[in-house]
């Protein structure tokens, strides 16, 4: 017995109805109780059973006998629960085995109802739609919740984008008045990303990368220059080296930017309520990496770099990558006082610096990523410019 009745004025078409009797009598019996009502789909076998849930029309409700041959009711339901694909079907015993302890069975392997032969058709009925309520409530239970999955996420999606397209408009505002471009931030971000990645089992470094730490490294990573806004353009975008005064108004960009990212901070925590605050501790989190990074990217591992002349592992993680990322970056292109340095003069310096100016473990992580490095510089390369290259004065000083 397969009988369909499909809607015929566009409504949802009926609930299907699947009965597994390995008695011819009360297949007839169960159909003509439920056809009136619903699509009947009825087969004589547990095998057959499992291959009917698994076929369209899928039942919505599945009324299975107890007591048959090969595959009993116990096995086909233990078999349905099991599989991914039918273990939310509904299932009610219908059977003459009318002691408790068989009943007990039935609900302890996940069956939904008991109904004992010879059947009354009112009661048949009465449980059928009880159970079949329940199936569409979780249903359309199951599918807001799927939509609601779906739209936090979309709604996460963007606002992660546009916490991307800020940090990079922040991040191209500084480089515009720099003489450089925005592939310098592009560059700049995949650097320290390849390294953090290559770091992140280090035991010296995986607990600085742990969790979202070294997504929030690599997305603050454009912001290390945002200080360059408070340089005078005179000093900032001088075609040359600096002298000793320049370079000193110079080397408070760490401090302007740092003290930028904190300002914003205190007026956020000042205006908003302690909720927000509380529900926005990530983007809290992630405006202090920002912050360290700003602050810290020209420490030197020697001690002699600035603003603070921190050495060694007192530099925040953060910085320490940035600070080879970005020297490597200043090496590889051609700036308006500088010519560029070709990969292998480029990656000399770098070792030569591994102790003094680096960290030695990030110079080391380097060298084995330097392929990737190059690939990057390749790939996100400065356009072609009529940039020249001026003359450096007796007494010019490095810009880095």
């Amino acid at each position: 017995m397969n009988t369909d009745h499909p809607a015929v004025d566009g409504s949802a078409p009926p609930s299907t109805i699947l009965i597994v009797d390995d008695t011819p009598q009360n297949l007839l019996i169960l159909g003509e109780v439920l056809q009136p009502h619903y699509r009947v789909r009825a087969v004589n076998s547990g095998e057959r059973a499992l291959r009917a849930a698994h076929s369209e029309p899928r039942p919505d409700l599945i009324l299975l006998d107890v007591m048959m041959p090969v595959l009993d009711g116990h096995e086909v339901l233990r078999r349905l629960r099991a599989d991914p694909a039918t273990c939310g079907m509904p299932v009610i015993f219908v059977t003459a085995m009318g002691a408790t302890e068989d009943e007990e069975l039935g609900l302890s392997l996940g069956a939904v109802d008991y109904i004992t032969k010879p059947i009354t058709p009112a009661i048949v009925l009465a449980r059928v739609r009880t159970h079949l309520e329940l199936k569409h409530a979780r249903d359309r239970l199951t599918r807001q919740n799927d939509w609601l999955e779906a739209e936090v996420a979309r709604r996460m999606s963007e606002n992660l984008l546009i916490q991307d397209l800020g940090i990079r408009a922040l991040a191209c505002l500084g480089e515009a008045r720099d003489n450089e471009t925005g592939l310098h931030i592009v560059r700049t971000r995949s650097y320290v990303e390849v390294l953090a990645r290559h770091l992140a089992g280090h035991v010296r470094f995986r607990d600085a990368l742990a969790g979202p730490l070294l997504d929030m490294i690599v997305k603050a990573a454009p912001l290390h220059d945002i200080g360059k806004v408070g340089i005078p353009d005179a000093i900032l975008r001088k075609p040359g080296r600096y002298d000793q005064a320049e370079f000193a108004i110079m080397k408070e960009h760490p401090r302007i930017g740092a003290d930028a990212i904190e300002k914003a901070m205190r007026g956020t925590l000042a205006s908003a309520d302690a909720a927000a605050v509380a529900q926005a501790s990530g983007a809290f989190a992630f405006m202090r990496v920002a912050q360290e990074i700003a602050l810290r990217h020209h420490e030197k591992w020697d001690g002699s770099g600035y603003p603070s002349g921190l050495a060694g592992d007192a530099i925040p993680v953060s910085a320490r990558l940035m600070a080879l990322a970005d020297v490597f970056d200043a090496l590889m292109c051609r700036r308006i006082y500088k010519p560029a340095m070709g990969l292998e003069e480029t990656t000399r310096i770098i070792a030569q610096g591994r102790g003094t100016h680096f960290d030695p473990d990030v110079v080391d992580a380097f060298l084995a990523c330097r392929e990737r490095f190059a690939d990057i510089a390749r790939r996100f390369a400065d356009p072609e410019t009529d940039m020249t290259v001026k003359p450096q004065g007796g007494n010019a000083v490095s810009r880095e």
